[in-house]
């Protein structure tokens, strides 16, 4: 390879990492002309027209060609072809590589979440069976397919999984982490208690986490606090942290401790702007949204009820709309950031750097009658936010707070009755931002489509 097409190469990937997406397709490109033959850049250049939002399948198919044992490429590919409309290509690609490759456990969360979102609720895991059967020693493939079925909390299905898992591997830390995952969140008392007492000394964070969640349940706030507070504390902007921060809030709200409002802002720091873009933009944003919504279901593990959410990161798309939206959007963030309280630290919203900003992802929620997305936080995210682009005549909707924007309440399974901070009326054109360890959802609404744009903004 001749040294300016590996100038190219690196160019793009520093383009790429500081998100002027466009510049970096034009430079991998460049590349691409000058080394045709050399797999990885051919790979990025396909990745690069992929999260571009052009089409991409055609370039990955040669990817594979020159790079057939990179299994990564054969998986996009896949995701390529269901994003230009042909979902069962891609189905029946990673099929196909699955009968070849049975234990590639990558490959068969792919194609299940395929199956899933194409309306195959009975059979969307029969991948996982059949792999079971070539390779039952395989660890990796009996934990995928329990978390396939478990995310969609079908406690009966995910227990028969692990029942085969025990049965076929032994005792092991993972599969016990499995079983506590179920015990705790089925509601099991007795075996959760007998679970979270041999594991009381492990240190995995996903051990931590289903204590912090079981103690809650049980009413026991001071107990899930000195198992939360301690993770959250130790590093305050990680993601770790960013999972434990929303029970910290949780429990100091339940025990009336005056940090929940250092925490999550008194009043909250939720703020509803207008960005400013026209109705003639609106109108083309809403219809250039509808056409990504290409799936029946949307992917297990996301919050929407009743709708679809898209995938890749919206706001990182070519589309000009997107581009324009995503320079207003930014700029509403910076006038959000610009209002926060001094640099503090110890806390998960203050204490980052503040003179650069990032998408950490973004991506559109279409709702019909009846949808909502149920409380949840972003543990990866600074900022968060819903930016909406098309709602229902507010008749549609229903009486108030049908259809609102809602913060502070915890999840529904966790069985604490804590009222939400707020609840903000959605208007078209306004964004909601928000801290991202702040639990939020929407309510659900009677009739009509409740189309938002939402993203996660990260320090550059």
């Amino acid at each position: 390879m001749s040294a300016e097409a590996l100038r190219w190469r690196d160019q793009a990937r520093v383009l790429r990492g500081a998100q002027r997406m466009v510049e970096a397709d034009q430079a991998i490109a460049r590349a691409r002309t000058l080394a045709p033959a050399d797999p990885l850049i051919a790979f990025l250049h396909a990745q690069s027209r992929y999260e571009l939002g052009h089409p991409a399948a055609a370039l990955f198919a040669e990817v594979c060609r020159l790079w057939p044992d990179n299994l990564d490429a054969l998986r996009n590919r896949a995701l390529a072809e269901a994003s230009e409309g042909r979902p069962e290509r891609a189905r029946d690609l990673l099929a196909a590589a699955l009968a070849e490759k049975p234990g590639w456990a990558e490959g068969h969360r792919v194609l299940a979440a395929l199956e899933w979102v194409a309306g195959n609720t009975a059979g969307f895991d029969a991948s996982y069976a059949r792999a079971i059967t070539a390779e039952p020693g395989h660890p990796a493939l009996w934990l995928g397919w329990f978390a396939a079925v478990a995310q969609l909390r079908d406690w009966p299905r995910a227990e028969a999984v692990l029942d085969r898992a025990e049965a076929a591997l032994g005792p092991s830390r993972p599969l016990v982490e499995a079983r506590l995952f179920l015990a705790t969140e089925r509601g099991d008392e007795a075996e959760a208690e007998r679970l979270l007492s041999l594991t009381a000394d492990w240190p995995q964070p996903f051990v931590r986490i289903a204590a912090i969640r079981h103690a809650l349940r049980r009413g026991q706030p001071e107990r899930a606090l000195a198992i939360a507070l301690p993770l959250a504390q130790a590093d305050p902007c990680s993601p770790l942290a960013g999972q434990a921060w929303p029970y910290v809030s949780t429990c100091w709200r339940l025990l009336g401790d005056e940090r929940a409002g250092w925490l999550d802002g008194a009043p909250p720091f939720v703020r509803d702007a207008e960005v400013g873009l026209t109705a003639v933009e609106l109108a083309g944003l809403a219809d250039l949204l509808r056409g990504l919504h290409a799936f029946q279901l949307p992917y297990a593990e996301q919050s929407v009820r009743g709708g679809t959410q898209t995938d890749r990161s919206v706001l990182l798309r070519h589309e000009p709309l997107l581009q324009r939206a995503r320079e207003a959007l930014l700029a509403a963030v910076r006038d959000y950031v610009a209002s926060l309280p001094p640099l503090d630290p110890t806390h998960p919203l203050l204490a980052r750097p503040r003179d650069s900003l990032l998408i950490g992802g973004s991506w559109s929620v279409r709702l019909a009658a009846g949808g909502f997305n149920v409380a949840h936080s972003h543990p990866r995210g600074w900022i968060s936010s819903a930016f909406y682009v098309s709602l229902p005549d507010p008749a549609a909707m229903g009486a108030a707070p049908a259809g609102h924007f809602q913060c502070g309440a915890p999840p529904v399974e966790l069985g604490v009755e804590l009222a939400p901070y707020a609840t903000i009326a959605p208007q078209v054109g306004h964004v909601v931002l928000f801290p991202s360890t702040l639990w939020h959802g929407t309510v659900p609404f009677a009739a009509g489509e409740r189309l938002n744009l939402a993203f996660d903004v990260v320090p550059g």
